[in-house]
């Protein structure tokens, strides 16, 4: 394993303009429409920081850099550089105020997932209807777009159907109809690609920004750990006719442990022990090498991981 102790927990620099500090990543606005998005080693679930999980910020700016490259025919991206292993320079968008959530199985642990609201008896959810009897991580008939409010002030992200999408004038019909096309094609290729490497592409979240014509992007990261769920197919029909858990390597490894342990959303969360960050760390890399098929090259260089963005940063400050 390598160097635990190498985190970046947070990209402050007071010499970049227009700070906005996320719950994962750190951006900073620069004056001539473009974006500097830092990703750091911080790990988010149920609206809260969790953890600081060694290289996780690199992971997942290179996977999503992988996935950008291989889908950029389908949508144009943000992306116009990279200058350092945990930072991307995109365009500036106005970020479109609904996350778009591509569900291909009934899975999740989330208080917005299809298999919670299921479990809880609901059959209608997000404008769609499912049959009774449905088991757990089963496969959907077809991919559903399980669309969400963006929380952009840190707040819960609340469940949306097309018609209130419209009708709260969040996104044009125009706009809809040309996302959610969008979404299912890039989530096609995604599970396509993936299953070529042994993986299941679960679900996934995709946000869509627009440029000052409108045109819209792809923004943020695609089909990374954070974003998606990915189980592994050798094992996926033991675990379904077991009723267990299939086997992953997404954040719901931690999110998992959490929620055996605490009610997530209200209680304290309890320290995570090292041992834990450390097999979360592996799982982050073993998502990159198994999801790109390239070995993952730890970047070691820098006193810091912070010293080091500073210095690919420096041309951009102030």
């Amino acid at each position: 394993m390598t160097d635990l102790t190498r985190t970046l927990d947070h990209a402050h620099i007071p010499e970049l303009p227009n700070p906005y500090f996320g719950k994962v990543r750190d951006c900073y606005d620069l004056p001539d429409n473009r974006r500097i998005l830092i990703s750091s080693d911080r790990i988010s679930a149920f609206d809260r920081i969790l953890a600081v999980i060694p290289f996780k910020g690199q992971v997942l700016t290179q996977t999503a850099r992988f996935w950008f490259d291989h889908t950029a025919d389908i949508c144009p991206n943000h992306v116009l550089s990279y200058p350092d292993s945990n930072v991307v320079i995109g365009k500036k968008l106005t970020i479109l105020p609904v996350e778009i959530v591509v569900r291909g199985y009934l899975a999740g642990t989330t208080g917005t997932s299809i298999l919670t609201l299921y479990k809880k008896g609901q059959r209608m959810m997000y404008g769609h209807t499912l049959p009774d009897g449905l088991r757990d991580n089963q496969v959907l008939a077809a991919p559903i777009i399980t669309p969400t409010s963006k929380a952009f002030d840190g707040g819960h992200d609340e469940p949306l159907t097309v018609a209130e999408i419209v009708a709260q004038n969040l996104l044009t019909q125009s706009q809809w109809d040309q996302v959610s096309a969008i979404a299912l094609a890039l989530f096609a290729r995604g599970q396509e690609m993936a299953a070529k490497r042994g993986l299941i592409l679960v679900d996934t979240k995709y946000e869509f920004g627009t440029d000052t014509a409108g045109n819209i992007f792809l923004a943020d990261e695609i089909h990374t750990p954070d974003s998606s769920r990915y189980w592994l197919a050798d094992g996926f029909q033991e675990a379904l006719t077991n009723g267990t858990r299939p086997p992953s390597f997404d954040k719901d490894v931690i999110r998992a442990w959490v929620a055996t342990r605490c009610d997530p959303y209200g209680d304290t969360i309890p320290e995570i022990p090292a041992e834990m960050i450390a097999a979360t760390a592996q799982t982050y890399i073993s998502a990159y090498e198994a999801i790109t098929g390239q070995s993952f090259v730890p970047d070691t260089s820098g006193a810091t991981p912070l010293d080091r963005v500073r210095a690919n940063l420096a041309p951009y400050f102030s």
